[in-house]
Protein backbone atom coordinates (compact mmCIF):
# COMPACT_ATOMS: atom_id res chain seq x y z
CA UNK A 1 0.00 0.00 0.00
CA UNK A 2 1.12 3.20 -1.16
CA UNK A 3 0.94 6.13 1.47
CA UNK A 4 0.22 9.55 0.42
CA UNK A 5 1.80 12.73 1.65
CA UNK A 6 0.32 15.95 1.88
CA UNK A 7 1.16 19.26 2.66
CA UNK A 8 -0.70 21.64 4.53
CA UNK A 9 0.20 25.42 3.95
CA UNK A 10 -2.56 27.04 5.74
CA UNK A 11 -2.61 30.64 7.00
CA UNK A 12 -2.42 31.77 10.66
CA UNK A 13 -4.04 34.95 11.55
CA UNK A 14 -3.02 35.31 15.05
CA UNK A 15 -5.55 37.98 16.60
CA UNK A 16 -7.75 39.32 13.48
CA UNK A 17 -7.50 38.86 9.91
CA UNK A 18 -7.55 42.07 8.16
CA UNK A 19 -11.14 43.39 6.72
CA UNK A 20 -10.92 44.25 3.28
CA UNK A 21 -9.47 46.81 1.17
CA UNK A 22 -10.69 50.43 1.19
CA UNK A 23 -13.53 50.78 -1.40
CA UNK A 24 -14.86 47.36 -1.00
CA UNK A 25 -18.39 46.93 -1.04
CA UNK A 26 -18.49 44.07 1.18
CA UNK A 27 -22.65 43.03 0.87
CA UNK A 28 -23.72 43.36 -2.09
CA UNK A 29 -27.69 43.01 -1.68
CA UNK A 30 -28.55 45.45 -0.34
CA UNK A 31 -26.39 47.72 -2.40
CA UNK A 32 -26.86 50.92 -4.49
CA UNK A 33 -24.03 51.67 -6.53
CA UNK A 34 -24.30 53.71 -9.59
CA UNK A 35 -22.04 55.28 -11.84
CA UNK A 36 -20.47 58.87 -12.15
CA UNK A 37 -18.27 60.69 -13.96
CA UNK A 38 -15.15 62.02 -12.10
CA UNK A 39 -14.88 65.63 -12.16
CA UNK A 40 -11.89 67.46 -13.92
CA UNK A 41 -11.25 69.96 -11.73
CA UNK A 42 -11.46 68.41 -8.14
CA UNK A 43 -11.14 64.85 -9.13
CA UNK A 44 -11.99 62.17 -6.69
CA UNK A 45 -8.07 60.60 -5.88
CA UNK A 46 -9.06 56.86 -4.82
CA UNK A 47 -11.46 54.33 -3.94
CA UNK A 48 -13.10 54.72 -0.61
CA UNK A 49 -13.39 58.52 -0.41
CA UNK A 50 -16.59 60.63 0.02
CA UNK A 51 -17.91 62.44 -2.99
CA UNK A 52 -19.89 64.96 -3.83
CA UNK A 53 -22.24 65.72 -6.41
CA UNK A 54 -21.71 68.93 -8.60
CA UNK A 55 -24.14 71.24 -10.83
CA UNK A 56 -22.33 69.15 -14.00
CA UNK A 57 -23.48 65.88 -13.47
CA UNK A 58 -19.79 65.09 -12.52
CA UNK A 59 -18.99 63.72 -8.82
CA UNK A 60 -16.04 65.82 -7.30
CA UNK A 61 -13.58 65.04 -4.10
CA UNK A 62 -13.95 66.85 -0.70
CA UNK A 63 -11.85 70.33 -0.67
CA UNK A 64 -10.97 72.56 2.47
CA UNK A 65 -14.13 74.64 1.61
CA UNK A 66 -16.35 71.69 2.93
CA UNK A 67 -16.60 72.60 6.45
CA UNK A 68 -20.21 72.89 6.84
CA UNK A 69 -21.15 68.86 5.44
CA UNK A 70 -23.58 67.02 6.97
CA UNK A 71 -23.96 65.02 4.11
CA UNK A 72 -22.39 63.24 0.77
CA UNK A 73 -23.32 61.93 -1.85
CA UNK A 74 -21.27 58.99 -1.85
CA UNK A 75 -18.47 56.97 -1.51
CA UNK A 76 -16.23 55.82 -5.04
CA UNK A 77 -16.01 52.22 -5.01
CA UNK A 78 -13.25 50.51 -5.77
CA UNK A 79 -13.26 48.43 -9.31
CA UNK A 80 -11.74 45.33 -10.20
CA UNK A 81 -9.52 45.39 -12.50
CA UNK A 82 -8.00 48.74 -12.23
CA UNK A 83 -6.86 51.00 -14.44
CA UNK A 84 -4.29 53.38 -13.33
CA UNK A 85 -4.30 57.19 -14.30
CA UNK A 86 -0.84 56.81 -15.24
CA UNK A 87 -0.67 54.45 -17.53
CA UNK A 88 3.04 54.04 -18.78
CA UNK A 89 3.25 51.21 -16.73
CA UNK A 90 0.83 48.37 -16.70
CA UNK A 91 0.77 46.37 -13.30
CA UNK A 92 4.17 47.99 -12.00
CA UNK A 93 2.67 50.11 -9.84
CA UNK A 94 2.85 49.01 -5.99
CA UNK A 95 -0.45 47.07 -4.32
CA UNK A 96 -2.60 50.10 -3.09
CA UNK A 97 -1.30 53.02 -5.40
CA UNK A 98 -3.61 53.16 -7.65
CA UNK A 99 -5.99 56.50 -8.29
CA UNK A 100 -8.75 57.57 -9.99
CA UNK A 101 -8.06 59.71 -13.28
CA UNK A 102 -9.76 63.14 -13.73
CA UNK A 103 -12.91 62.60 -15.57
CA UNK A 104 -13.13 59.37 -16.35
CA UNK A 105 -16.23 57.30 -15.34
CA UNK A 106 -16.33 55.32 -11.88
CA UNK A 107 -18.56 53.91 -9.49
CA UNK A 108 -19.86 55.56 -6.61
CA UNK A 109 -21.99 53.46 -3.78
CA UNK A 110 -25.24 55.55 -2.44
CA UNK A 111 -26.50 53.21 -0.29
CA UNK A 112 -24.78 50.03 1.46
CA UNK A 113 -21.90 48.88 2.63
CA UNK A 114 -18.57 49.41 2.19
CA UNK A 115 -14.84 49.21 3.68
CA UNK A 116 -13.17 52.49 4.04
CA UNK A 117 -10.12 53.47 5.94
CA UNK A 118 -9.56 55.50 8.94
CA UNK A 119 -6.00 56.69 11.03
CA UNK A 120 -4.32 53.78 12.32
CA UNK A 121 -4.18 55.26 15.84
CA UNK A 122 -8.17 55.51 15.82
CA UNK A 123 -8.52 52.08 14.88
CA UNK A 124 -10.22 50.97 17.94
CA UNK A 125 -12.40 54.04 18.33
CA UNK A 126 -15.56 53.17 16.18
CA UNK A 127 -18.21 50.70 17.54
CA UNK A 128 -21.21 49.70 15.78
CA UNK A 129 -23.46 52.25 15.34
CA UNK A 130 -20.82 55.14 16.54
CA UNK A 131 -20.60 58.70 14.64
CA UNK A 132 -18.67 59.54 11.33
CA UNK A 133 -16.41 61.81 10.84
CA UNK A 134 -15.32 63.72 7.53
CA UNK A 135 -12.08 65.25 7.07
CA UNK A 136 -12.40 67.96 4.91
CA UNK A 137 -8.97 69.82 5.75
CA UNK A 138 -5.74 69.12 3.23
CA UNK A 139 -4.28 65.96 3.58
CA UNK A 140 -1.61 65.87 6.39
CA UNK A 141 -0.28 62.85 7.50
CA UNK A 142 -2.86 59.32 8.13
CA UNK A 143 -5.78 62.28 7.72
CA UNK A 144 -6.54 62.10 4.18
CA UNK A 145 -8.70 64.79 2.32
CA UNK A 146 -11.85 63.25 1.65
CA UNK A 147 -11.26 60.01 4.01
CA UNK A 148 -13.13 59.35 7.02
CA UNK A 149 -12.67 59.76 11.04
CA UNK A 150 -13.63 58.10 13.92
CA UNK A 151 -12.86 61.80 16.09
CA UNK A 152 -13.62 64.94 15.84
CA UNK A 153 -10.68 67.38 15.28
CA UNK A 154 -11.81 70.59 15.55
CA UNK A 155 -11.35 72.90 12.55
CA UNK A 156 -10.14 70.03 10.26
CA UNK A 157 -13.87 67.50 10.36
CA UNK A 158 -17.16 67.66 9.86
CA UNK A 159 -19.67 65.35 11.66
CA UNK A 160 -22.15 63.26 9.02
CA UNK A 161 -25.52 62.91 9.75
CA UNK A 162 -25.75 60.04 12.49
CA UNK A 163 -28.83 58.48 11.19
CA UNK A 164 -27.48 58.25 7.36
CA UNK A 165 -24.00 57.59 8.38
CA UNK A 166 -22.60 55.42 10.57
CA UNK A 167 -19.77 52.09 11.58
CA UNK A 168 -20.56 49.20 11.77
CA UNK A 169 -17.95 48.00 14.21
CA UNK A 170 -14.16 48.43 15.13
CA UNK A 171 -11.33 48.63 12.64
CA UNK A 172 -8.64 46.38 12.10
CA UNK A 173 -5.00 47.20 12.48
CA UNK A 174 -4.73 48.53 9.25
CA UNK A 175 -7.31 51.10 10.28
CA UNK A 176 -10.10 49.68 8.02
CA UNK A 177 -13.65 49.96 9.00
CA UNK A 178 -17.08 49.29 7.61
CA UNK A 179 -19.20 51.97 6.92
CA UNK A 180 -23.25 52.07 6.54
CA UNK A 181 -24.60 54.58 4.11
CA UNK A 182 -28.65 55.04 4.33
CA UNK A 183 -28.54 57.36 1.91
Amino acid sequence: MNSIRCKTRDAAFQFRMGAGFAGDVNRTHPASIEPAMNDSTNPIASPGLACLATTSNTVRGIIAGDNALTSIYGVAVRPYPFQVAAASNYGAQSFGSASFAAGQPLDVLRRGYIMVQIPAAQAAVPTKGSAVFLWYAASNGAHVQGGFEAQATGGSTDALDTVAYQFNGPADANGIVELMLKV
